[in-house]
């Protein structure tokens, strides 16, 4: 029998769902965002009820409507559930349904294609901004007949582990590079996998274009299964989730069996402490807090006990609310998301830190250009653990946007422009829509305000 298409699969699991369901509400109670995207808390298994609805038919009642498109992916909802349901893959589903029931498939097909352009465009414009040829080949953008060479290669030449860095963090290259040297640090063998080319294919499934986002997926998928130890490290939050919670188990369905384990960079960090620790040599002397967001399990956690292991590091905690899955997840409810950055920034000055330290590099792209403004520095968790061990790579990403004017920008990078043959004019179009204008909160009027 020929195994079910992507598409049919993924119908299997929302079936499941379906049927497992009891609709006690659980899942929304526990919802962290309800009160933000205005959603009347009073009837939880009725808006439970509703999401169903929408994954049978694409229609249901307004605030299930609501609660499925205001979803920041906390993942609170999945530890509540006792009935084997991940609320949080419920509402993606639901979401898709949406979009499906007010789309005719040329359009989603569209939409995908026109998404995932745009995204390859600025990915590919802001790291040829930052690097040369030769780096952007260690982060496996130059290197596509090299990787297919090695995928038949012999056993032993097949490394410990596939880095996985996902596509935009290579708008903030110096975080991968510096996951990188931790590696090599470590003597573990690896190859480098990410960007456009290693889609994964959750902007095809946003724009409801699942067979698309299937085909994407598991070509990926297939690609990524070269490693001795049968693991992935993923770097980015979201492609985390699109693999192991949408992509892997429906290829799983499809196939009988998963090609690989995927683990976040800091899990894989925490795990190799013991190993780290001796290598942590520099004193870091910073008081720090941690900006975080909970929704892969385990990694705020792992980044709390990896900076514990700094020598000179003081962990402060700064009271704030910790929500979704990174901060682009909350656009959703743009509002709340200014609210949420301004009072962790003020929260920050209040407590005197030197450094607001993000982990992802989403967090990173909004926060990095208040440094201009506010008392502290904000740089990433891979910069404090590079400094211990002695290992720096430029920030350039922040310094270019706390320039805060595309012209100068552009002309920073002249060299790399000519370097890469990128047209200036089409670079600065991108720094106005690809850095610039991602700036949630807006910058102050009047830098650096002092304690009170």
């Amino acid at each position: 029998m020929d195994a079910p298409s992507f598409d049919i699969a993924l119908a299997h699991r929302v079936s499941h769902v379906l049927d497992a369901c009891t609709q006690c509400g659980k899942c929304f109670e526990v919802c962290p965002i309800t009160e933000a995207a205005q959603i009347e808390p009073s009837n939880p298994k009725a808006v439970v009820a509703g999401v169903l609805d929408i994954l049978r038919s694409g229609e249901g009642p307004e605030a299930s409507r609501r609660w499925a498109s205001s979803c920041v992916l906390s993942g609170e909802c999945i530890k509540a559930c006792d009935y084997g349901v991940n609320p949080r893959f419920m509402l993606s589903m639901a979401r898709i349904a949406l979009v499906k029931a007010q789309n005719e498939p040329p359009q989603t097909r569209r939409r995908g294609v026109q998404d995932f352009r745009a995204l390859n465009h600025d990915v590919a414009v802001l790291s040829r901004m930052q690097l040369t040829g030769e780096v952007l080949e260690r982060l496996g953008q130059r290197g596509a007949k090299a990787a297919d060479r090695k995928a038949r290669e012999p056993e032993s030449e097949i490394p410990d582990f596939v880095f996985y860095t996902g596509c935009n963090v290579l708008k903030t290259p110096h975080i991968a590079l510096l996951c990188l040297d931790v590696m090599d640090a470590l003597g573990a063998s690896y190859r480098v996998m990410g960007g456009p080319t290693h889609c994964c294919g959750v902007l095809q499934l946003r724009a409801g274009d699942t067979e698309t986002a299937g085909r994407f997926a598991a070509n990926t998928l297939d690609k990524l299964s070269q490693s001795k130890s049968g693991q992935v490290l993923s770097w980015c939050p979201s492609c985390h989730v699109q693999f192991t919670e949408v992509t892997a188990p429906t290829i799983e369905k499809m196939r009988g069996a998963r090609p690989f384990e995927m683990m976040p960079f800091m899990l894989y960090l925490k795990n190799k402490l013991d190993r780290l620790r001796p290598m942590l040599r520099e004193r870091v002397e910073m008081r720090i807090a941690l900006h975080r967001h909970p929704g892969v399990a385990g990694v705020v956690e792992a980044a709390e006990e990896i900076l514990r292991a700094v020598p000179g590091i003081e962990l402060v905690d700064l009271g704030q609310p910790a929500v979704g899955l990174m901060s682009n997840a909350l656009r959703v409810l743009p509002d709340h998301r200014r609210k949420l950055q301004l009072a962790e920034l003020e929260a920050a000055r209040d407590a005197r830190i030197d450094a607001l330290v993000a982990v992802y590099h989403a967090d990173h792209r909004e926060l990095c250009a208040h440094e201009r403004d506010w008392p502290f520095a904000i740089i990433n968790i891979m910069e404090v653990v590079g400094a211990c061990l002695g290992l720096r790579h430029e920030d350039r990403f922040k310094r270019l946007k706390m320039l805060q004017d595309a012209d100068a920008i552009v002309t920073d990078c002249k060299d790399l422009l000519a370097e890469h043959g990128l047209d200036p004019a089409t670079a600065r179009d991108v720094v106005i829509t690809a850095m610039l204008a991602e700036q949630p909160l807006p910058l102050l009027a009047d830098p650096k305000p002092s304690a009170s």
